[in-house]
């Protein structure tokens, strides 16, 4: 029997490994803004051996898997100590879900799990389910992570096992190891989700991205993506949220519309990459999309371009909730290189690369939404004017 086991060990490792060493390739087409991968970088098979596996053989004689895990999924992101640090919610087939560290090299391929997953605090009311963290270094010196902490909804009608309470649960750290809970952010809305925290002071204060929302799924009355000042972040009250980009019908977020990472500054504005949520006959589809906001007024949208950023392609159509493309972590380089780490269908990770530069022309230059069939041919039928008037001259 203890042949078997080594044997079987033995194959488990090689896998494993062929999984953590695979080179990841570029995509053969890209359209000019960003740069897809063949495989993803993180995946529930990227997890360790001896997570899944009780590697005695005495106690595990047939090397069954003990602790399953389900899927590796929307990961934040921060470069640290020279490394590319995803920090994914990592959820077991018990649907419960919690943070891990993995660390690459080129933040590209060869992502390798720490050891032992993060340890997150609670607070005095237990988490059900954590997940969705966003990381950011925030000026004040601190590395601070934003997640959504899930309750039962306490006043749930008897045998309701669904209805649930989100909530934006703080915590912070220096070296990504020991995490200190603060207590949960606290606005108006009955519920957040997407929470995410500027990395700059604004007057003196911290200011969040939030998602208002009426109930666990429908944001309802809540309009879009929000922003609030807090005066601390160890007891984060906003007291009014302002609406900095609104739901409208008939687009890619009509329905529901988060922030995703932190923005990034640049010299036109802050650089903003948010998910957006429409129905379908098939059900929910997410895709991600960018817009910029003035560099004083963090309220003021000055440029958003016209429908998705990134939508799932391919087999990132198929996984655990279908046809899903969320980001909550970047990470941009000094040489103006950006990692952008995307998941598909709430099963795995990926990542696409592209430069500050291409980023800012894409948001400054292409067209934005006009909302009806009529402007949409309208601004098409410019472009092709425009062209077809070089082609002439080119010929002439």
């Amino acid at each position: 029997m203890k042949e078997f086991f080594f044997e079987r060990l033995t194959a488990l490792q090689h896998q494993h490994a062929k999984v953590v060493q695979r080179i990841n390739e570029p995509t053969a087409e890209s359209n000019g803004v960003y740069q897809r991968y063949l495989n993803p970088v993180l995946t529930a098979q990227h997890t360790p051996l001896f997570w899944r596996y009780d590697l005695n053989p005495e106690t595990n004689p047939y090397l069954a898997e003990r602790f399953g895990i389900n899927a590796v999924l929307n990961a934040g992101a921060i470069k640290f100590n020279g490394k590319y640090i995803l920090m994914p919610r990592v959820e077991g087939i018990d649907r419960k879900s919690f943070f891990a560290i993995a660390e690459s090299a080129n933040g590209i391929d060869g992502f390798t799990f720490w050891d032992y997953p993060v340890v997150m605090p609670e607070t005095e009311v237990p988490d059900t389910n954590v997940y969705d963290i966003r990381l950011v270094q925030h000026e004040d010196g601190w590395i601070y992570g934003l997640f959504c902490t899930e309750r039962k909804d306490p006043a749930a009608k008897p045998g309701d096992e669904s209805s649930a309470i989100a909530q934006c649960g703080i915590a912070r750290t220096k070296n990504l190891k020991d995490w200190q809970r603060l207590p949960d952010l606290v606005t108006p809305s009955p519920q957040q989700r997407n929470v995410v925290l500027h990395p700059e002071f604004v007057n003196g204060q911290y200011a969040f991205y939030t998602r208002p929302q009426d109930s666990f799924i429908e944001a309802g009355k809540g309009g879009g993506i929000g922003f609030g000042l807090a005066a601390s972040m160890e007891n984060a009250v906003i007291k009014e949220e302002f609406i900095v980009d609104r739901k409208v019908y008939h687009t890619v977020y009509e329905l529901k519309n988060g922030q995703g990472p932190a923005p990034i500054k640049t010299a036109h504005g802050w650089l903003h990459l948010a998910h957006g949520v429409r129905n379908t006959a098939a059900g929910l589809r997410y895709t991600l999309y960018m817009f910029m906001t003035d560099l004083n007024d963090l309220t003021k949208v000055i440029h958003k371009p016209g429908g998705y950023f990134l939508a799932p392609e391919g087999m990132e159509r198929i996984g655990d909730v279908s046809n899903v493309a969320f980001c909550n972590g970047w990470v941009a380089d000094a040489d103006g290189t950006v990692f952008i780490y995307y998941a598909s269908s709430d099963t795995r990770m990926h990542v696409a690369t592209t430069t500050l530069n291409k980023l800012v022309d894409y948001v400054l230059h292409t067209p934005e939404d006009g909302f009806t069939s009529f402007k949409q041919v309208e601004t098409l039928t410019g472009i092709i004017q425009k062209n077809l008037s070089l082609l002439v001259q080119a010929e002439g």
